[in-house]
């Protein structure tokens, strides 16, 4: 593993950092002790500071050596926001706030790129500009979007952008990086299903929604299994089911709600209508009706592969061909980083956080970032900026 000196000499450093991250944690659009930090930390390294897009995100500018002259640029990103859990955990820098932790590993994230912005502003070893990108609100608030629409690509240029994740149940040491889907979209759904209520002990008088509801249920699950390609991997999950006020009352109206996960763009949108249709026909059957609200989430999260190109080229400079893994399924689960790559190239990594455990796995309450893992995600970001702005040309 390359793992420069310069690294080496502050990982202790970055380590104490992520350690005061973790113990101050944010929820999303609240991380003003958070932004304040980086924002001081990227000050510190001579790196000009920008804030208030998407509230409270926070843009570091680095520019190469001026003799080199470069005009080329790109965006490295790091999510900042913590989830609303109570934290389990007992170590000395757990976290100081009841009801929030960051169990996600954005702490982690965070640290990482700062360190990056560290050895990169003392080194200046590369042909142009560095966007450090630290957006708020990625669990669920789409904080990435809006940075967006408060101007980040217009006010920063850059070519290309890129981003990282931590990932328990991948070795350390090692790196995953896809050629298109890494994330699935995850849109969100609720169903009212009305019917005629009355007494239970008459139900010939009612049409029940109940009923018509469990049928709906049962039904949607053919969504997955009869109507789409097995290798097209979707999700339909019912989370919720609302209903009743007594043991002896067939209610007026019953609703659900629950969660649509595709990780195929043109495939979200047959599935959306998929659902509707079998909402309304199994309804109907049952002499009841429904009103459907399909809420569009975080899209699908797409590498470009010839980004991915690239940055599987950087990964094996730093652990070797053999640790770079290029085959693994895309997961379920959704990122908002999928906003930035609708709008740039650029391709977003896993980087192996170790075994599967309790404690370990994301938004755990026992969860904690892996402090091995640091020298490697700063590596792999200097790795980048030399690789995509090099000295030697533009």
């Amino acid at each position: 593993m390359k793992i420069s000196s310069n690294i080496k000499n502050i990982a202790n450093e970055v380590t104490s950092w992520r350690r005061q991250l973790h113990s101050n944690p944010e929820l999303g659009y609240e991380e003003l002790w958070t932004s304040d930090f980086i924002s001081q930390k990227l000050e510190s390294f001579g790196i000009e500071v920008h804030r208030g897009l998407g509230k409270t995100g926070v843009v570091g500018i680095l520019k190469g050596s001026k003799h080199v002259g470069g005009n080329r640029s790109i965006g490295l990103r790091a999510d900042m926001d913590a989830l609303p859990i109570e934290e389990e955990n007992e170590f000395s820098y757990k976290s100081k706030f009841q009801g929030k932790m960051h169990a996600c590993g954005h702490d982690g994230h965070v640290a990482m790129l700062l360190g990056a912005a560290r050895v990169l502003s003392q080194e200046k070893n590369f042909n142009g500009t560095v966007h450090f990108i630290f957006q708020p609100a990625e669990e669920g608030g789409a904080g990435g979007l809006s940075m967006i629409k408060d101007g980040l690509f217009d006010k920063f240029s850059m070519e290309s952008i890129w981003g990282l994740h931590n990932w328990p149940g991948l070795e350390v040491g090692k790196i995953g990086i896809h050629k298109g889907a890494v994330m699935a979209s995850a849109d969100k759904f609720h169903v009212l299903v009305k019917g005629n209520g009355g007494h239970a002990a008459m139900p010939q008088a009612t049409n029940d929604p109940v009923l018509a509801t469990s049928a709906i249920i049962q039904s949607l699950q053919q969504i997955v299994s009869r109507k789409q390609n097995p290798l097209d991997s979707v999700v339909v999950s019912v989370t919720q089911v609302n209903a009743g006020t007594s043991f002896n009352i067939i209610p007026q109206q019953s609703e659900f709600i629950g969660t649509i996960r595709t990780i195929n763009r043109n495939t979200r949108a047959s599935v959306h209508k998929q659902f509707l249709d079998i909402c309304n026909m199994t309804a109907s059957a049952y002499g009841c009706s429904t009103e459907v609200d399909i809420i569009n989430g975080y899209p699908v999260t797409v590498n470009d592969p010839n980004e991915s190109e690239k940055a599987i080229a950087v990964a094996e400079n730093i652990i070797g061909k053999k640790h770079v893994k290029t085959k693994l399924a895309p997961s379920m689960g959704a990122e908002d980083f999928a906003y930035m790559l609708e709008k740039k190239s650029g391709s977003y990594i896993w980087l192996g956080a170790g075994e599967e455990r309790v404690g370990s796995m994301l938004h755990n309450s026992k969860y904690d970032f892996n402090d091995e893992i640091i020298p490697l995600g700063i590596a792999y970001w200097q790795e980048l900026v030399k690789q995509e702005l090099p000295v030697h040309g533009v």
